[in-house]
């Protein structure tokens, strides 16, 4: 082999694990169950980090806060389903509970796009 041609093989290896170990690093998302949906989300806020967060109290009671405005709900698990009564709100109705690290998704079979949030331990004042 030629100087070139090893120092090609090097760089070509170097790369291939570079990419095998960012690949690795990256989080599938997994369905919860309902056990595991309770277990995780009560307590916890799931925010998109900017405009809304909802709190879901121990005792089922959902604390809504979106632009500014707050207002309450109920949240309670279904067939392995995050069920969210919203009342006036968008957003209720019943999900699959994905997760990958802190980032959920909510899937229902009404939409093809997944609602994309973090859960997080409540931010001060909500």
């Amino acid at each position: 082999m030629t100087t070139k041609q090893v120092t090609a093989a090097v760089i070509f290896t170097l790369a291939v694990a570079a990419f095998d170990t960012n690949a690795g690093a990256e989080e599938k998302f997994r369905k919860l169950t309902g056990a595991q949906i309770q277990e995780k989300f009560q307590g916890m806020e799931l925010t998109d980090e900017a405009h809304w967060g909802e709190v879901f109290e121990r005792n089922g009671t959902l604390t809504i806060t979106s632009m500014g405005h707050k207002s309450s709900g109920k949240w309670r698990i279904q067939k392995d389903q995050l069920c969210l009564d919203t009342g006036k709100e968008p957003g209720g109705g019943c999900y699959e509970v994905w997760l990958s690290g802190r980032n959920v998704e909510l899937r229902n079979q009404a939409s093809t796009t997944p609602l994309e949030a973090v859960l997080q331990k409540p931010a001060q004042g909500r």
